[in-house]
């Protein structure tokens, strides 16, 4: 079971760049890179909240649960 961020499908659709949300949210271009790979245990809401009023879109959009 593992969760897929899909933060790079949400930013080609809005044709944002990484370093622009990143400014935009208060946060790294490296913790965004980081979540982008998902490679983070974890995303607090106050982030996850953020990101999704920058890209007008749901946590759905940008989380997806698979199984292996």
């Amino acid at each position: 079971m593992t969760i897929v961020v899909n933060l790079d499908v949400m930013l080609a659709r809005r044709k944002t760049k990484s370093k622009d949300l990143a400014e935009r949210i208060g946060i790294s271009e490296t913790n965004l890179s980081l979540l982008k790979q998902s490679h983070v245990k974890g995303v607090r809401f106050e982030t996850l909240n953020a990101i999704c009023r920058e890209l007008d879109c749901q946590p759905g959009d940008l989380l997806e649960y698979q199984v292996e």
